[in-house]
């Protein structure tokens, strides 16, 4: 797993970005695929699960997640949850010590908050669609309600597509300039003709920003470039594969 240097330096805090080793998931999946949606053996998934909740220092059933779906939406966790009453959200925010809350990725960006002097944490799943309508903003919204101040905020950006590598068309690039003509700035040529490539951490950087958090620590991982370290759902693609393993970014108050 990789950690956040400034997330580290808080005393309170656990959290973890996990890399693809460690687990016991074979072939596409190998080695730690903690995607609950994904077709990998359930027990295989379960037991992965199990060690990245061990690193952070929660039980098993304390690492929870949301049913992802690509939207502002943000959760207060109180208490642990199952796989089948999950909330269908991208973010989770919690001053609860002893629960892991986490986000899965395979190409998007996962970003961890933590305000330490309140106690209060959260974690983003933020794609392109969700950093676009909102999620980062939304997640710090959500801590500050529970008690965090945007001032002492540090967010960090785990391992994600990165624009070498994340090649989109015309019609995505109206998206982002039509919400805003100052997001021309996140977009290159690409080789292609009427294509372009997309800088996802800049813009996720740029909407923390906008939103005054002051402390922002990305990892500067790029999960396509590294098949042998990362999952990927944009290079499974492009080789064809049937599916692909998740990572799994948590974070947690130390009990």
């Amino acid at each position: 797993m990789i950690q956040s240097e400034a997330l580290a330096a808080l005393p309170n805090i656990r959290h973890a970005f996990f890399t693809r080793a460690g687990g016991v998931s074979q072939g596409i999946y190998a080695s730690l695929n903690g995607g609950l949606g994904s077709s990998d053996a359930p027990e295989n998934v379960r037991e992965n699960r199990a060690r990245m909740a061990a690193v952070v220092g929660v039980a098993p059933t304390h690492l929870v997640s949301c049913y992802q779906i690509h939207s502002p939406n943000v959760i207060v966790a109180e208490a642990p949850w199952t796989r089948e009453n999950a909330p269908r959200a991208d973010a989770l925010v919690t001053r609860q010590k002893g629960l892991a809350i986490g986000v899965s990725t395979a190409d998007c960006g996962p970003v961890l908050f933590a305000d330490g002097e309140a106690g209060i944490i959260g974690a983003a799943h933020a794609g392109w669609k969700g950093a676009l309508t909102g999620v980062l903003e939304a997640t710090i919204v959500a801590m500050e309600k529970l008690g965090a101040s945007r001032t002492r905020i540090i967010a960090a950006i785990g391992p994600l597509i990165r624009q070498p590598n994340y090649e989109v068309g015309a019609e995505f690039v109206a998206r982002f300039r039509d919400a805003d003509a100052m997001n021309e700035k996140f977009f290159i040529p690409a080789l292609r003709a009427n294509h372009a490539m997309f800088d996802l951490p800049g813009f996720i950087r740029s909407r923390l920003e906008r939103a005054e958090i002051k402390s922002i620590d990305d990892l500067g991982l790029c999960t396509y470039a590294e098949p042998a370290r990362f999952f990927s759902y944009r290079r499974t693609t492009h080789r064809g594969e049937g599916d692909y393993g998740r990572h799994v970014n948590a974070i947690a108050l130390a009990p």
